[in-house]
This record gives C-alpha cells, structure tokens and sequence, in this order.
C-alpha cells in the first residue's frame, strides 16, 4: 500500500495525490485483522523517499518499505533506510512517471543490484507480462531476490499459450515471489472472477512464495468510488479456498524479515 500528502512535491503523472496518511489505512487494516504493513513509493514522488521514511519512523519495527533509488545512492543512506524498515527497491515499468522509459532496464538494475544484494534487499517490478523476459534476463545470474508486483501483469486477457508463461516460470524456478494485488489494473472487474484461473496456475508456480496486497489507496480510483479493502481479499479466497488463502495471511514473508 502506499501513503500519501496533498502538499508533498510530486511528478506529474495520472494522479494527483491527495492525503492518505498511515494512520487512516492503519484503522482501516485492523478492521480486516491486519496489523502489519508494506509501504511502497508511490511513482509520484520519485526517488524522494522522504513521506515514506516519516511513516516508518512513527512506529519503528512495527511496518516495512519499498523505496525508489538514485543509481548513486550511497552506503550510509542505504544503510539508514534499512534501520527504518526498508527491504526492497522498486522499478516501476508501467506508470507515466516510472522508470519504464528508461533506454537500458537491465543497465540500471545491474547498477542497483550491488547495493540491494549487501543489504539483502530485494527488487519489486511493476510490469507488464511483455516484460518478464527482460526481467528474467536481469535476475538469471544475480543473487537479487524478484518480487512481481500486481499478478506479473497476467491480465484477464493473457492466454495458457502467451509467451509470457516461459518467463514467469524460470522466475518462479530462480525463487521470485509473487504480489496478489491490483485486479482492477489487469483488465478485470470487481468481483475479479475472470482472474481467478491466471491466480490458481501462478499459484502452483510460486506456492508459499506469495504475498497479498490491498493495493491502498487504489490510486486509479476517485476517492470516493475506490473498492472496499475487503474486496481486493475476496479474489484470494475464490482462488485459492478459505484454508489455503488463511495459511497465506498468516505467513510472514521473509523478504520483509
């Protein structure tokens, strides 16, 4: 999930940021018994971890955090940052504002990888399935753990025959993990029932090496017509059967230890 404050410079992308501090998604997750959070940098804010950092400081150990990094982020910022929470870095691939525009991905994750690998932090992707080829090639001879944001971009649309299947499989072979979140974004509506066959098949790729996401505070909706926090769970549930999706929710992901 991520959190956000109207008055913070952001980039112009497909959303203007609008307040969402922690402690409203805090009241909101204990509802749903979730007491432990992942914020992730938002695209807006670019490589200014800042908002995210105060968020983890409020409460220290209690959530963790996926940043954004300059490629000449050095030791002892890196170093801080994993004081406060953080576990992971993010390359977003697919938002106006992300890194998708970039003319070499696999130069810019050889550069951060150094980095990531002392800290054994991982590397978030938000990607389409056309890109896990690439993403493939970036991790087959790197000791950086691959976490696939948003299903991998296996949309509704993706097919049992889509090249794409060859990729996520040799990245689920190397131990990438999996993010069950942002229907919405895969060509699907609520309830998400289309996606329940794409989540079942990942499922048997990737097995405990999942995590959900609530995805909040679904940026690609006005504030006031955004799915219900229980609604981006449902999916997990007719997917994978009550005891199965329970089992998930109880796991502790180690790449947030």
């Amino acid at each position: 999930m991520h959190v956000f404050e109207a008055s913070a410079p952001s980039r112009m992308g497909h959303y203007a940021p609008v307040d969402r501090p922690l402690t409203e998604v805090e009241a909101i997750a204990r509802q749903h018994g979730v007491n432990h959070l992942v914020l992730v940098q938002p695209s807006v804010y670019g490589t200014d971890n800042s908002l995210l950092l105060r968020a983890l400081a409020v409460e220290p150990g209690r959530h963790r955090g996926v940043v954004v990094l300059d490629a000449d982020v050095s030791a002892d910022e890196l170093s801080a940052m994993h004081v406060h929470g953080v576990r992971g870095a993010r390359l977003n691939l697919v938002s106006p504002v992300g890194e998708g525009e970039s003319a070499n991905l696999a130069q810019r994750f050889a550069n951060l990888a150094p980095h990531l690998s002392r800290q054994g932090w991982h590397m978030q992707w938000y990607a389409r399935a056309e890109d896990l080829a690439t993403i493939a090639a970036c991790h087959r001879h790197s000791d950086v753990t691959c976490v696939l944001d948003h299903l991998a971009g296996f949309d509704a649309d993706i097919g049992a025959d889509h090249p794409a299947w060859h990729f996520i499989s040799e990245l689920a072979r190397q131990g990438a993990w999996l993010k069950l979140s942002g229907w919405y974004r895969l060509n699907a509506q609520s309830p998400y029932t289309k996606l329940v066959p794409q989540i079942r098949r990942l499922a048997n790729l990737f097995g405990d090496r999942m995590v959900w996401g609530s995805d909040w505070p679904h940026t690609m909706f006005a504030p006031d017509a955004a799915p219900t926090y229980g609604s981006t769970w449902q999916p997990v549930v007719e997917a994978l059967g009550e005891s199965e999706a329970s089992a998930l929710r109880r796991r502790m992901p180690n790449i947030y230890a």
